[in-house]
């Protein structure tokens, strides 16, 4: 799902009361702002469904943008919040992924900037200040930031789960990092699966494995496979039908104008004779 916070929550509130959230399914949510005015994917609001919406909660994993922990990101927040409150701004977020991203992409500009000059070139250069910006790795303000080779940053995320239905504590599990393609688990927190709640049905398992057919799984893959056959053999015959009902068609046309023409020039011919046969009378 990608949605707004309250949309995320009404949709897991039906699912409840569908009784999908008893182990049978896992939701997943994707919220890449980093923002509370975007929704912070919290289940509490204050309301009366908050109690069926902590329940639904368990079974959501929301992935969004690498959560850092570093120092430096805090530090870097309270700044912002300070510079934007002296201009008489109150937010409910100020240190949100736009930010972050700005003082990135500047910290890139300077870097590559810096190694520009350094080889002779003028801030003038701007072909050569785009090479020095690709194929690179530097310290963001959130964490390392790698640039491939088409200047597109690769992406980092984290897979953020309840790790106490009791309390409906929310907690990063997981961080997932582009560049190397790699996805951990944190260690200081309670892997959200782990508890039972998600269940493996080991029957179905089973009869996939042996081949046998599933009565509950609806159509086999014998059954799915003709249907497929089929589908794709009617729609041949339909094809050959209209381009055959078309060719034959073209043909009776051109056969009917030409023994028109034929008629045309017959008739022209007898009119010819006999007016011929009268004047010679």
């Amino acid at each position: 799902m990608c949605a707004s916070g309250d949309t995320i929550r009404n949709i897991m509130l039906a699912a409840h009361r569908q009784g999908m959230t008893n182990g049978d399914y896992a939701f997943f949510n994707i919220e890449l702002f980093n923002s509370s005015s975007y929704g912070n994917g919290s289940w509490r609001r204050g309301d009366k469904h908050d109690l069926e919406a902590k329940k639904a909660y368990s079974y959501l994993q929301t992935v969004t943008l690498l959560r850092t922990v570093k120092p430096e990101f805090e530090k870097f927040s309270l700044e912002v919040k300070s510079s934007v409150q002296k201009q008489g701004l109150h937010e409910d977020d100020y240190a949100n992924m736009f930010v972050e991203g700005f003082h990135d992409a500047i910290l890139l500009y300077a870097l590559a900037l810096q190694e520009v000059l350094k080889f002779g070139f003028s801030k003038k250069d701007g072909e050569k200040i785009v090479q020095q910006t690709r194929n690179r790795t530097y310290e963001g303000i959130a964490g390392q930031v790698s640039i491939d080779a088409n200047g597109d940053r690769y992406g980092d995320f984290s897979v953020i789960g309840m790790t106490d239905p009791e309390t409906g504590t929310q907690e990063v599990i997981g961080d997932y990092y582009g560049k190397q393609g790699r996805f951990e688990i944190r260690s200081n927190v309670k892997y959200p699966w782990n508890h039972g709640r998600l269940r493996l049905d080991e029957s179905r398992v089973s009869e996939h494995t042996n081949n046998t057919p599933c009565k509950s799984c609806g159509l086999g893959e014998s059954a799915v496979t003709g249907i497929v056959v089929g589908a794709l053999l009617g729609a041949g015959l339909l094809m050959a039908f209209y381009f055959f009902r078309k060719k034959y068609r073209i043909t009776i046309e051109r056969r009917t104008r030409q023994e028109d023409c034929n008629m045309g020039k017959h008739r022209q011919l007898r009119e010819d004779s006999i007016r011929s046969h009268f004047s010679a009378a």
